[in-house]
């Protein structure tokens, strides 16, 4: 998990540095063609799913929702500092909660109800509405989290038809092909030095994402999720050092009251988990 938060963290410098030198949908769309590179090892997997209608019409409303959310992303992170954009995007878990319990039919139970306030509170924290100007990159953000949650709560689904690597291969496929009429529209010819950083950006996102599996994989996510907060004290420092950003310390409490919302509803569900199942009646 230490690795991955460096590799996130690195993805976000380098959307930074690249800044607004292309318009977001043409960012977006060349980092996941980009991308394809590391598809190719997927493709076994994804051909022996074989999706059919109902697979592959969820495999590309997913593909639009994380598209439309990466767009936003890339419009944020030229428009707000690297802290904002790290905190705000703690909160992606908790609309999945909310997601699940309206559209899953998960249980809503009240302290899952208060660690969501709390997450709530923390963003208040970090928008701080009437004391500073919410800026068009923080209502971006608000917008990337809940397509993101959305994205998830497909791919949970999609889960149950395909195998993982299969779920993954189709977000690498469609992704692409849900970006392109948004890229085109003002396209701008990027330079090879844009590219070259554009894939690594690719190149760190995909290690990210590896590493992230292997993490859950090694241990229990009430473990592994508290250590995403580091993502954001290294986004902060980064952000301070390299970009001159201004430290602050209402985004790193926002930050943590977020993540810390996140971990107990983690721990919550991995409690609820491993309660034993109550003795049925003869």
């Amino acid at each position: 998990m230490v690795l991955t938060g460096f590799c996130f963290v690195a993805v976000t410098a380098i959307v930074k540095h690249l800044g607004g030198a292309l318009p977001a949908a043409e960012s977006a769309f060349l980092r996941y063609v980009l991308g394809l590179a590391f598809l190719l090892p997927l493709l076994p997997a994804i051909l022996r799913a074989r999706p059919g209608g109902p697979i592959l019409t969820l495999a590309a409303i997913r593909g639009l929702a994380h598209g439309l959310g990466v767009i936003l992303w890339f419009f944020a992170m030229a428009r707000i500092p690297m802290a904002e954009v790290t905190a705000m995007n703690y909160l992606v878990p908790v609309y999945v909660a909310v997601g699940a319990a309206l559209f899953l039919g998960e249980r809503f139970a009240l302290r899952r109800t208060l660690a969501i306030a709390a997450a709530l509170v923390g963003t208040l924290l970090i928008l701080r509405p009437g004391f500073r100007e919410i800026a068009p990159g923080h209502l971006a953000m608000l917008g990337t989290a809940g397509l993101f949650a959305l994205s998830y709560l497909l791919a949970k689904r999609l889960s149950g038809l395909v195998s993982p690597v299969a779920v993954v291969g189709l977000l690498s496929l469609t992704v692409p092909i849900a970006l392109a009429p948004f890229a085109l529209v003002h396209w701008v010819p990027p330079t090879t030095a844009q590219l070259a950083w554009l894939f690594l950006v690719a190149a760190f996102a995909t290690t990210g994402h590896y590493t992230m599996t292997l993490a859950f994989r090694a241990a229990p996510i009430t473990v592994t999720q508290p250590a995403t907060f580091l993502q954001l004290v290294w986004a902060t420092a980064v952000g301070a050092l390299f970009f001159s950003e201004p430290v602050d310390g209402w985004v790193i409490a926002g930050g943590g009251l977020i993540i810390a919302a996140v971990s107990f509803i983690a721990w919550r569900e991995t409690r609820l988990k491993r309660a034993p199942a109550p003795p049925t009646a003869p």
